[in-house]
C-alpha cells in the first residue's frame, strides 16, 4: 500500500500553514483522511489529533491568523478554517466512563490511548507529516490491505463503549469488505448486543442506516444485518421478503444511470404500506420531504405517465416510483426534465369574462387536467385549451375533460 499518497494531505490548501501553527510534530492526520488516501481516494474531511489542549490549540492557530470554532471543545474539539479548508483537530483522549451513547474523557499525551478508543482498526491509523511516519498500533494497514474491518481490542467492549459501532461495523464492512465474509469476533458481538441499538436516538440510527444505504452496493451487508436479526430491535418492518426488491432496484439504477438515492432504497426495504412508511419515517424522526417521500414510494401506484407523475409528486418522488416499479427508461427521461407550471391564471379566465367564483377554480382545473394529460403541449394548443375550457364553462359550467 503505497503511503506516498499521504503527502498530499500536508500540501492541500491552507494546511501547511496551519501545520506550522501547531508546531512541528504536535499534529498528526488521523481516521478517514488517512484510511482513505492509503487506498488512492482523496478523502473529503479532514482531521488531526495533537496531544495540545483545545485551548492551545485555539491560542497557537489564533497566533497563525487562523480562525477556530469550538465545535466540541468539552470533547476536545476544535475547527480550524485555514484558507478556506475545514480541519477538525481533536485533543488527544482516553475513556473515562461510557455509556454506550456518551462518553467522559480525559485529555492525554499518550497516541496509543487515543487508538485504544477509536472504533476500527483501519480507523486507527496515524501519519506525522513532519517526518512521514505512520503510526499502526493495531495492524490496520493489514487489515485495510486484506480488505477487513475489524474492532480495536474486544468487540463487545468497543460496542459497549458507544453502541451505534454496531451500525458502523457493518456500513464499513459495506465500503470495504463488499460481499465477503465479515469478521466473526466482530459479527458475533453485533448480533449479540444488538438489542443496544435500541438505547440510541433515533436520528443517530437513521444517519448511519442511511449512510449505509448510500454507498455503492449495499444490498449483501443488509442482508447479513437482516438475516442475523440485527435491524430487529429498530427497524422490525425491513424483513428478508423485501431484499429481491432492494437487488432488483440497484440492478435498474445502473441501468437507467441514475446514482444512489438512500431514501429510495430504504423505501424498497419497507412494505407498500404508505401509512406504515410515514411512521417509519416519523419514527427516525426524518425531515417531512423525507417522509413524504417514503410516503409517496409506499403506494406503488403509477397510473400516470414519467412526467405526469413527475408533474403531481415531484421529479424525486416520480422516479422513487418508476424505479421502484422496474421502469428505468421512464425515471430516465426526468433526469433534464422540469417540471413546467401552469402557463395561466384564475385572473387572466376572469379577465376574459368568466364570472369570479367556484367557476373559476373548475375551469382552471380542467385546463390543468387537459394540459397534463395531453403532454403539456405548445403555447397554441394551450390557447386552445383554454378558449374550449372557456367556452364549456359559459354553456353551463360543462367541463370539457
Amino acid at each position: 500500500m503505497d503511503v506516498t499518497h499521504l503527502q498530499a494531505l500536508s500540501e492541500r490548501p491552507g494546511v501547511p500553514g496551519l501545520l506550522q501553527g501547531l508546531g512541528e510534530g504536535q499534529a498528526r492526520f488521523v481516521g478517514g483522511s488517512v484510511r482513505d488516501n492509503l487506498l488512492g481516494i482523496d478523502a473529503k474531511d479532514l482531521d488531526l489529533a495533537t496531544p495540545l489542549s483545545p485551548f492551545e490549540v485555539m491560542r497557537r492557530c489564533g497566533a497563525a491568523g487562523i480562525k477556530t470554532v469550538p465545535t466540541g471543545i468539552a470533547h476536545g474539539t476544535v475547527t480550524a478554517i485555514s484558507d478556506g479548508q475545514v480541519v477538525e483537530i481533536t485533543t488527544l483522549r482516553a475513556d473515562l466512563a461510557t455509556d454506550g451513547r456518551h462518553a467522559t474523557v480525559a485529555f492525554t499525551d499518550d497516541w496509543r490511548l487515543d487508538a485504544e478508543r477509536r472504533d476500527f482498526t483501519i480507523n486507527a491509523l496515524y501519519w506525522d507529516p513532519s517526518d512521514g511516519t505512520l503510526h499502526d498500533y493495531f495492524s490496520g494497514l493489514e487489515d485495510l490491505a486484506a480488505s477487513r474491518v475489524r474492532f480495536i481490542g474486544e468487540p463487545l467492549q468497543r460496542i459497549a463503549e458507544d453502541h451505534l459501532r454496531i451500525l458502523r461495523f457493518f456500513r464499513f464492512h459495506a465500503r470495504f469488505a463488499g460481499g465477503s465474509e465479515p469478521d466473526p469476533a466482530g459479527f458475533a458481538a453485533c448480533i449479540a448486543r444488538a438489542n443496544d441499538l435500541m438505547a440510541l436516538s433515533r436520528e443517530r440510527i437513521a444517519d448511519e442506516w442511511l449512510k449505509l444505504l448510500a454507498l455503492p452496493d449495499p444490498a449483501p451487508t443488509v442482508r447479513l444485518m437482516v438475516e442475523a436479526g440485527i435491524l430487529v430491535p429498530v427497524l422490525p418492518e425491513v424483513t428478508a421478503d423485501a431484499l429481491p426488491l432492494l437487488d432488483q432496484l440497484l440492478q435498474i439504477e445502473r441501468t437507467a444511470g441514475i446514482g444512489p438515492d438512500p431514501l429510495r432504497r430504504f423505501a424498497a426495504l419497507l412494505p407498500r404500506d404508505p401509512l406504515l412508511a410515514e411512521k417509519v419515517a416519523a419514527r427516525l424522526k426524518l425531515s417531512n420531504k423525507a417522509r413524504k417521500r417514503l410516503s409517496a414510494a409506499a403506494s406503488g401506484d403509477l397510473g400516470l405517465g414519467p412526467q405526469a407523475l413527475a408533474y403531481e409528486l415531484g421529479v424525486e418522488s416520480a422516479q422513487d416510483r418508476l424505479l421502484l416499479s422496474g421502469d428505468a427508461e421512464g425515471a430516465r427521461q426526468l433526469e433534464s426534465w422540469t417540471v413546467p407550471k401552469l402557463p395561466i391564471g384564475g385572473g387572466v379566465l376572469i379577465a376574459r369574462g368568466l364570472e369570479p367564483g367556484p367557476a373559476v377554480a373548475k375551469t382552471l382545473k380542467a385546463i390543468e387536467a387537459r394540459w397534463v394529460a395531453e403532454g403539456f403541449p405548445n403555447e397554441e394548443r394551450f390557447a386552445q385549451l383554454v378558449d374550449e375550457a372557456l367556452a364549456g364553462s359559459r354553456q353551463g359550467g360543462r367541463q370539457l375533460l
